[in-house]
């Protein structure tokens, strides 16, 4: 595959001829995989969300109680997060020294092989407590995967678009979250539908973790087609020729140098993690136990409500282009912060119609701070540690926030026997996001949004790149 929008960098340091129509063709393959292998990986991942408020607690847990249940069921969830910091420090030291495609390939056919075998598990009825056991141990490959692919998409759809777009080239790994939500949910819906509720909780639930053998069509795809990023190939090229040596440590180097830059890019995932948890999950959960609505329709209310994230994930992105990373993400911060409550008061209505503003509202927010990540969390570090640092800033966030999200929902409201504590987190979260932008540098400043030769992040630190 030919190098894409990436402009190489001539002896004099000025840009290079702009990209080929060959090029162009092959930038968007690379998108295209790009979307198409997230898009698969988050299905999976999120898949789980979904059975464990649905389904798990019936069939891996039938003895306890109901919220127990839930709780246990919640747990597990949990545990694919505990995963991902792990993944991403593995794949970011694997990433960097080796190279961004070989790792998103080796995640992307774990996560496959993961999820077609939690779809092949006997339930506790069959083996007692060695089906949750087995469960836990999936869900734990699951997060391994999901923790070192994210940076490894990114980076290889950010650093293969020119430095001016670079921000929407990112939002491709981005929207991935969305379109595998609204494919989860379909799934799950019509799973459900065309079967009585005895058979689906029997067997009928598998079908859409079966599914999933498709992943490795796409990495079949990803291994033969794509190349990896030229800045990686750069890289690589300095070091074989003693020009710069190779980083053998990167997640050593970037965790001395920049510390405080992972905890704050951590930071500013707080706000999106929560709310989108709490809609996809803890929604379903609380809405179908406590509020006593029909899961189909409540199915339906969240995946309707995704189209909307499909719009404003790219939009933001392009956005981010032209007016800078922080302020999307400092506007999508205080968004969630002002919507917690009123999201929480529109679901306590059991109004369809009420819950359906309460999560579009909550996505377009958290959406205009998940556009931008991308690129931005990638910016903040040079490329020979880039795949560490991002990936360690966005994982972090995945077992402080987003797993325990559904879990600490249901025991708030047990506890309380009310929303409100929730809509609290939700807007300590919002202001997290916020404060934890406003003390980050702007990877995509006017200077550098202004200046054809520059590209975002390179003020950041002192390797010069080439691009």
């Amino acid at each position: 595959m030919a190098s894409p929008l990436a402009q190489p960098e001539g002896r004099s340091g000025q840009l290079g001829a702009g990209p080929t129509p060959i090029q162009r063709r092959s930038f968007r393959k690379l998108l295209a995989a790009g979307l198409a292998g997230s898009s698969i990986e988050w299905y999976d991942f999120f898949l789980y969300g979904t059975a464990a408020a649905l389904v798990f607690p019936k069939v891996f847990f039938p003895h306890s109680s109901a919220l127990m249940g839930t709780l246990l069921a919640f747990s597990t969830f949990w545990a694919g997060f505990v995963a991902r910091p792990v993944g991403g420090v593995l794949a970011g030291h694997l990433g960097d020294k080796y190279g961004r495609k070989p790792v998103v390939v080796t995640c992307l056919a774990l996560m496959g092989a993961a999820t077609f075998l939690i779809g092949c598990l006997p339930s506790a009825a069959a083996v007692g407590s060695l089906a949750p056991a087995l469960l836990v141990a999936l869900r734990f490959v699951q997060g391994l995967a999901a923790g070192g692919q994210w940076g490894g998409i990114v980076l290889l759809l950010t650093e293969s678009a020119g430095p001016k777009r670079r921000g929407f080239a990112g939002t491709f790994g981005q929207t991935s979250v969305p379109v595998a939500v609204i494919i989860s949910n379909l799934i799950f819906v019509a799973a459900s539908s065309l079967m009585p509720n005895e058979p689906f909780l029997s067997w009928g639930w598998r079908i859409p973790f079966l599914v999933s053998v498709v992943m490795f069509a796409v990495v079949l795809y990803i291994q033969t087609k794509v190349e990896d990023t030229p800045e990686f190939r750069e890289l690589q090229r300095r070091a074989s020729r003693q020009e710069k040596p190779v980083v053998r440590a990167p997640l050593a180097q970037v965790l001395r140098s920049q510390w405080l830059t992972i905890l704050l890019g951590c930071g500013i995932l707080s706000a999106t993690n929560s709310l989108f948890y709490v809609s996809i999950s803890g929604l379903l959960s609380y809405g179908t136990g406590t509020l006593g609505l029909p899961r189909n329709p409540l199915l339906a209310v969240v995946l309707v409500s995704s189209v909307a994230m499909l719009a404003t994930i790219p939009w933001s992105g392009h956005l981010s282009d032209r007016v800078g990373r922080r302020p999307l993400i400092l506007i999508g911060g205080l968004g969630v912060a002002l919507w917690a409550f009123p999201y929480f008061w529109l679901v306590d209505t059991a109004s369809l119609p009420l819950i359906f503003v309460a999560v579009v509202v909550g996505f377009v927010f958290q959406c205009l701070t998940y556009g931008p990540i991308a690129s931005f969390l990638g910016e903040l570090f040079a490329p020979a540690v880039r795949y560490s640092g991002a990936s360690l800033a966005y994982q972090l966030s995945a077992i402080i926030v987003s797993g325990g999200t559904p879990f600490l929902m249901t025991a708030l409201i047990a506890a309380t026997g009310s929303t409100m504590p929730v809509a609290a987190y939700i807007l300590l979260m919002g202001l997290i996001t916020f404060v934890s932008a406003w003390f980050l540098p702007e990877t995509n400043p006017a200077p550098v949004r202004s200046d054809p030769h520059a590209v975002p992040g390179a003020h950041l630190y002192a390797e010069k790149r080439a691009v």
